[in-house]
């Protein structure tokens, strides 16, 4: 897998960028979302009731994309601890006949709010555009649940995955972790704690991920309000997620802060109008000098969360199409579709 352009040619139309650095498109759905969220960190501060009032947002009235098989169960969580929810996506074994990759999928939500239904129609698109089971986690949030409780939830869910491969229709060399913002972070970690532990992992699929929360990175203050994710909510997610007496510079809340050598490849999708957009990039280019193989798709005229919205926005197609691409091609038969997957226009 070799380093994929960040100057790959874009429609015309993403020439068109609004005075605030978004694209026109970007900004509705920018707009939109941000509507649909509490204010979090400001207005509301009590998790619970951010929950409740995300929970009372209409649903929209779209079909989901059909995949071949959807399961909800439980598997065995870290020792001591409760079980962990999953919900198993299987591709239609005639389009997808196997073997296939095998992808643990981790939310995002600030380790904090959302779950396995916020994201179903993320891991829908990767489990159909890929051909993977994908195995969505629904690990234990914060704060009744702080640090370490989500990254121990994770290593257990990618265990069982790794020991049901067979099941799932996998190829055993096709492991793969992937998770968006908070989600990320626990891809990335996860990913860590593969290498350390001996599990080998094909890929980590990181999107738009947090990498470290021990400092204020300056796109935080350039992108602190009017792009869907504010400043002031990624402060209250880090509050809530590491306790005090938690350390945020500990590699597990911050992998930027660990070992990098020898870890999985990586395909990494930033946003340019992003409070996580620095120290996604960072990441990056942390892993690249510590030998790692990384693909990347930079956005800049994108906002946090645009991934969700290949159906509206050409720039989240084309994130989609990087990091399905970057999935299918784990499996060393396959042949990917040859997007670029990343785009600077």
């Amino acid at each position: 897998m070799s380093a994929e352009p960040e100057t790959a040619p874009a429609d015309p139309h993403r020439q068109v960028v609004g005075e605030d650095g978004l694209s026109p498109e970007a900004r509705v759905f920018a707009d939109l979302m941000t509507a649909a969220v509490p204010p979090l960190g400001r207005e509301v501060t009590d998790a619970a009731e951010a929950r409740r009032l995300l929970a009372a947002n209409p649903k929209p009235d779209v079909p989901p994309l059909e995949v071949g098989s959807v399961e909800n169960r439980t598997v065995p969580g870290p020792e001591g601890a409760p079980e962990i929810p999953v919900r198993i996506y299987l591709p239609d074994p005639v389009e997808a006949p196997g073997p296939r990759p095998t992808v643990v999928f981790f939310h995002g939500g600030g380790w904090t709010i959302c779950d396995l239904d916020s994201h179903d129609g993320t891991a829908r698109a990767l489990c159909r555009g890929a051909g993977a089971a994908v195995v969505s986690v629904d690990y234990r949030l914060a704060p009744e649940n702080p640090f370490p409780a989500a990254v121990d939830d994770a290593w257990a869910a990618l265990e069982w995955a790794a020991g049901h491969v067979a099941e799932l229709g996998g190829d055993p060399d096709a492991l793969v972790v992937c998770g968006d913002s908070a989600g990320g972070n626990i891809a990335a970690v996860t990913a860590q704690t593969a290498r350390d532990r001996g599990l080998p992992l094909a890929l980590q699929a990181l999107v738009y991920p947090i990498t470290d929360v021990s400092r204020t990175w300056d796109s935080y203050e350039r992108y602190a309000t009017g792009y869907f994710l504010t400043k002031a909510s990624m402060l209250w997610f880090k509050e809530q997620y590491v306790a005090p007496g938690s350390d945020p510079a500990d590699p597990r809340v911050s992998p930027l802060r660990g070992d990098l050598a020898g870890l999985a490849p990586a395909h990494i999708v930033t946003a340019g109008c992003d409070p996580l957009a620095d120290e996604g990039r960072a990441y990056a280019e942390a892993l690249r000098t510590a030998g790692v193989t990384v693909t990347a798709g930079h956005f800049p005229r994108m906002f946090h969360g645009f991934f969700g919205l290949a159906d509206h926005l050409d720039d989240a197609r084309t994130a989609l199409a990087g990091v399905v691409d970057s999935i299918a091609a784990t499996v060393s038969d396959r042949k990917n579709s040859g997007g670029d997957g990343g785009d600077a226009g």
